[in-house]
C-alpha cells in the first residue's frame, strides 16, 4: 500500500503540523464511490511520494476530524497545507483533477 492511513489520534501531528501539503482521503468501506478513487489516491501517492502525503481515512473508525470539517458526504477528499485545509472535493473525480489540486498545493509557497 502506497497510502499512508491517517487517525484521529495522530491526525494534529501527521497532517496540521506537516511540513509538506498533505491530502486526506475520507472513506468507508460501505461507499461504492470511495472505493472507485481508492486506486487513484494509491497511484499519487506513490507519484508524489517525498513531495506530498497523501493518505486515507475511514470515517467509521475515525469520526472526529469528519466532523471537525464539516464532512458530509464521503468520498471528501481534502488538501491541507500549512495545517489548514485549503481544498476539498466532493464525490468521486478524475485522477487529473486530484493531480491539479496537487500540483496548486505545490506551486503556492
Amino acid at each position: 500500500m502506497a497510502h499512508h492511513t491517517f487517525t484521529d489520534s495522530k491526525f494534529k501531528t501527521e497532517v496540521l503540523e506537516s511540513k509538506v501539503p498533505v491530502v486526506v482521503d475520507l472513506w468507508a468501506e460501505w461507499c461504492p464511490p470511495c472505493k472507485i478513487i481508492a486506486p487513484l489516491i494509491d497511484e499519487l501517492a506513490k507519484e508524489y511520494a517525498g513531495k506530498v502525503v497523501i493518505g486515507k481515512m475511514n470515517t467509521d473508525e475515525n469520526p472526529q476530524t469528519p466532523g471537525q470539517y464539516n464532512v458530509m458526504s464521503i468520498p471528501t477528499v481534502i488538501f491541507f497545507k500549512n495545517g489548514k485545509p485549503v481544498q476539498s472535493l466532493v464525490g468521486p473525480h478524475s485522477k487529473q483533477t486530484y493531480k491539479n489540486e496537487i500540483e496548486k498545493l505545490l506551486a503556492s509557497s
